[in-house]
């Protein structure tokens, strides 16, 4: 089999004319050709960290949507199955994903549970962790998100890592704002890489202590801007990701669109290149091919270097995409779920008034909140005082679900949501995945919920007011859906414009709400036993 085009060569920096002969998935030789078919040929994009869970599809079919757009790898962290379904759920990914063309680089997740802090469906302790990473379908030990456990040496965390260690794999990191002293310890313990810089401050720190860095470009979290100088000055050090992507953004595009972007700001082709298609296949030990002879005929051909629009994709030398389309068919799934038909009325979403509260202040692009002290109105409610919403003042209710057993719901209020009427709800609640919701309204958030319950996990909305009641199903896991891209992608945008309708100003109103029970990120979040102050890692009353 002959290929031939304009060969981008990274490694090179340079253009060139060529024709590629490939022998069973191999590329035998690169020769120069006088006259080359049309478009590019470069190594295929990676997704240097990603969890396949955000995109509500399942393996297979996030490669079915993902291969179009020029990306042929990722590093995913399976957590959040894991943190629902434990082992069963790590074996699916696994699994599924072996059944398209397609480098799923799959991490042993590190901090399953999260935190002591919350309820999660399952554990995954060091002797589940050793036994893995020995294995070579697993390639790093997933983002350490327990700092505390690294700076103070927790003993089931040390030993996960130290496990690691053995193999010579790396450790990804997860550290929100650490700086100094505290960073560098975190850096010396053996963790490799951070995708939660914020400023080019911070993340020139981290580098100087030698970690890698991933500018972060996702559904929520949204640094590119911020870092993206990082490509100028250092390109060898920096990869590109999206963490979480969501289906109706994903069907536009991925890590393509960044790489157009950094190229239109004026950042140098091969120095882009390097961050979004080599350094994640080195630092991760990708059995990818880089497009050099003796490798493995994995790339893309792109119709030019400003837009990046993917004309086919290879992976072994067979085309797996052409045209915006993926070219194989994807097998049917049996879902894998953990889901306790839990009973909730309105009397549990009661709050009982008080002097203040301590409201989260969500952020619109970032998963750090806020806190903010809060007088709710009140009224008389069977004889006793209760605290009430306000959507006037952007004052709306937040509730927590425990999935896994009949529990009372955590109730808090939050801010910068922007809802005027109705509520929304989701079994996607990083990072044990309970039901959470939030509303203008008790009953419509009780709608959403029982939404929820009836379809065994999935997102919703509700609005008692309009008596409307519609949901989204995600029968893997309460996370993932088996149909297409195209088809979770057009429910969930049905979900995301009614909520936006309803006055929400947020840009993606969804995976915001899945980030404000993520105790791991400052500064208050709430999980199912209650409200928690990230800086301090405490419960608050």
């Amino acid at each position: 089999m002959i290929i031939s085009g304009t060969l981008v060569d990274i490694p090179g920096q340079q253009l060139r004319p060529v024709q590629i002969q490939i022998e069973n998935g191999i590329i035998r030789d690169i020769q120069p050709c006088s006259n080359p078919d049309p478009g590019f040929l470069m190594p295929g994009f990676v997704d240097a960290h990603i969890h396949i869970e955000s995109s509500m599809l399942i393996p297979a079919r996030f490669a079915e949507a993902a291969l179009p757009h020029g990306t042929l790898a990722t590093v995913s962290d399976p957590h959040e199955i894991g943190n629902v379904c434990g082992l069963d759920g790590l074996d699916f990914m696994q699994k599924n994903a072996k059944t398209v063309p397609f480098h799923f680089c799959f991490g042993v997740p590190s901090c399953v549970p999260a935190t002591r802090f919350e309820t999660a469906g399952d554990t995954i302790n060091a002797t589940d962790v050793a036994q893995l990473i020995s294995q070579p379908d697993w390639y790093y030990l997933s983002e350490v998100m327990n700092v505390p456990g690294v700076l103070f040496q927790d003993q089931e965390l040390m030993a996960k890592m130290k496990a690691t260690k053995t193999t010579g794999k790396p450790i990804d990191g997860h550290a929100p704002g650490l700086r100094g002293p505290d960073a560098l310890k975190y850096v010396q313990a053996g963790i490799s890489t951070d995708h939660e810089c914020v400023s080019l401050e911070e993340a020139l720190e981290k580098i100087s202590y030698g970690m890698k860095i991933l500018i972060r470009e996702g559904s929520a979290a949204r640094n590119f801007e911020a870092l993206c100088p990082l490509l100028n000055t250092h390109p060898e050090r920096v990869m590109l990701c999206s963490d979480d992507k969501h289906p109706d953004e994903l069907v536009l595009g991925h890590i393509n669109q960044l790489v157009a972007r950094a190229v239109a700001l004026g950042v140098p082709l091969f120095n882009v290149l390097q961050a979004a298609c080599l350094n994640p296949v080195h630092h991760y030990g990708i059995p990818m091919g880089t497009l050099q002879v003796g490798h493995s005929a994995d790339f893309i051909r792109v119709a030019d270097l400003t837009q990046f629009s993917t004309q086919e994709a290879f992976i072994s030398g067979q085309r797996v995409a052409k045209d915006g389309k993926a070219l194989f068919s994807v097998e049917e799934a049996q879902p894998v779920n953990r889901f306790y038909h839990f009973n909730i009325g309105i009397d549990d979403l009661i709050i009982k008034s008080k002097a203040s509260f301590q409201a989260i202040v969500a952020e619109d692009g970032q998963l750090i909140t806020k806190a903010n002290t809060v007088i709710p109105p009140t009224q008389q409610h069977n004889g006793e005082t209760i605290a009430l919403t306000n959507s006037n003042e952007n004052l709306l209710k937040l509730v927590v679900v425990n999935r896994y057993k009949q529990a009372p719901p955590a109730l808090a209020f939050i801010q910068n949501i922007g809802l005027k009427k109705g509520a929304f709800a989701s079994s996607v609640a990083h990072d044990s995945h309970n039901v959470i919701a939030l509303g203008a309204d008790d009953a419509s958030i009780l709608m959403a919920i029982k939404r929820i319950r009836t379809m065994q996990g999935g997102v919703s909305a509700a609005c008692a007011q309009d008596q409307t009641d519609i949901g989204l199903a995600l029968p893997f896991a309460g996370l993932m859906s088996g149909a297409s891209a195209e088809e979770v992608g057009r429910q969930y945008a049905e979900l995301d414009g009614l909520v936006k309708s309803w006055g929400s100003s947020l840009r993606a109103p969804y995976m915001t709400l899945s980030f404000m029970a993520l105790l791991v990120i400052p500064e208050l979040k709430l999980s199912d036993l209650g409200l928690f102050d990230g800086i301090s890692f405490t419960l608050l009353d």
